[in-house]
């Protein structure tokens, strides 16, 4: 069962000149994803030689079960203003599972900065 994320936590990122929003858990079969939102957008490829930002995503849940990165896509919002985007995590978080510690990693041009973001999940 899929229920919508919701606003859960905002950290400053990368070198604090940016601003990630985590929109909460969304469970899924197989998996489970978390949608953000990066203000300013996040820099690509285009000219400055950093090359485009990847993002990397491991967890662990309040029941002590590790999941992985399985992919996720990104993209500038229409009015250029923030980056939208969506990380998802194998295998699908335990019926009992209450929070995951979210550990994201930026990674650009041979730097990476990572954080860490504990968030509620939702009931199953």
């Amino acid at each position: 069962m899929s229920r919508k994320p919701r606003p859960a936590a905002t950290v400053r990122v990368l070198d604090g000149r940016h601003e990630l929003t985590l929109h909460g858990v969304t469970r899924q079969d197989d998996s489970f994803g978390i949608s953000y939102t990066v203000a300013p957008p996040l820099p690509d490829d285009s000219g400055d030689g950093g090359g485009a930002v990847l993002l990397i995503l491991e967890a662990e849940d309040d029941l002590g079960n590790e999941y992985s990165d399985w992919g996720g896509a990104y993209g500038t919002s229409d009015d250029g203003s923030h980056t939208n985007g969506t990380l998802t995590a194998q295998p699908a978080l335990p019926p009992d599972a209450r929070s995951v510690a979210v550990h994201v990693t930026f990674l650009r041009g041979g730097e990476e900065w990572t954080y860490d973001v504990p968030l509620d999940v939702p009931p199953a």
